[in-house]
């Protein structure tokens, strides 16, 4: 025999034992193996797919945010402007009422001031008047209180004088 010629039996023996042990690789052992491989395909181009879905997801999350704070910044700068506004119509009213105050401080000072003069004017000219005439009085060497009293002496020339 040789290995042109194999024994029938041996060939029959080797054919059972080789189609034996491809039905179990074909039954047991590849879908195992292709259930690995489809494992590690989903875990890579799944993974790749869950990732960009996250991404995606992380995308419109930042998107909405971007429009929220945006609108936040907007808001935020209306109500600042308003405060401005608000502020630059107390200052004016503060303003306002300070001006009115101090004007009518202003005219009760002036006023107050006139009552003053008025009657220091008149003191004064009394005082004038009694010290003139004891002055007159001492360089005659006669009393004259009675003779500027009769005739209105002292009266008469302060209301000419001018004020």
């Amino acid at each position: 025999m040789g290995p042109l010629q194999p024994n029938p039996a041996e060939l029959v023996l080797g054919l059972c034992l080789f189609f034996a042990l491809f039905a179990v690789l074909g039954v047991v052992l590849l879908p195992r193996i292709e259930r690995v491989l489809a494992d590690r395909h989903d875990a890579t181009e799944g993974g790749l797919a869950r990732a960009e879905q996250t991404r995606a997801e992380a995308e419109r999350t930042a998107d909405e945010l971007a429009e929220r704070l945006a609108a936040a910044r907007h808001e935020a700068a209306a109500v600042r402007q308003r405060a401005t506004e608000e502020a630059a119509a107390l200052l004016a009213a503060a303003r306002a009422e300070g001006i009115r105050l101090r004007a009518e401080l202003v005219a009760e000072a002036h006023a107050r001031i006139a009552v003053d003069r008025a009657l220091a004017e008149i003191e004064l000219r009394a005082e004038v008047g009694a010290l003139s005439v004891e002055l007159a009085s001492r360089v005659v060497g006669e009393p004259l209180a009675d003779f500027a009293a009769e005739r209105g002496t002292v009266e008469r020339y302060f209301a000419d004088r001018p004020a």
